[in-house]
């Protein structure tokens, strides 16, 4: 069970039409990469990464991506979710977790 943070809550508008991307890695981390329009034609992006027991390690959310379709954007964010998932800080994060 993920314990989301105040990033993701301040995000969160399940009346706008969104995609989702959720991973588990190999050391059990979770990531999670939303894309959405908003309600004015902005491609918007939240990711989370999580520790195996649930625990924020690191929430992002960006308000405008320009020039990125929801698709790129997606890429884009699962990408930096992985590099933030696998970086030296996140481990130690993880292991006091």
């Amino acid at each position: 069970m993920r314990i989301r943070g105040d990033i993701f809550w301040e995000w969160a508008d399940p009346s706008l039409h969104h995609r989702t991307h959720e991973e588990t890695l190999d050391d059990g981390t979770f990531i999670d990469v939303q894309v959405r329009l908003s309600r004015t034609g902005t491609t918007q992006l939240f990711l989370g990464v999580y520790s195996p027991s649930g625990m924020a390690l690191d929430e992002e959310a960006y308000d405008s991506r320009p020039g990125e379709s929801m698709t790129r954007a997606l890429a884009w964010g699962v990408g930096r979710a992985r590099h933030i998932a696998v970086a030296p800080a996140a481990s130690k994060r993880a292991a006091k977790s």
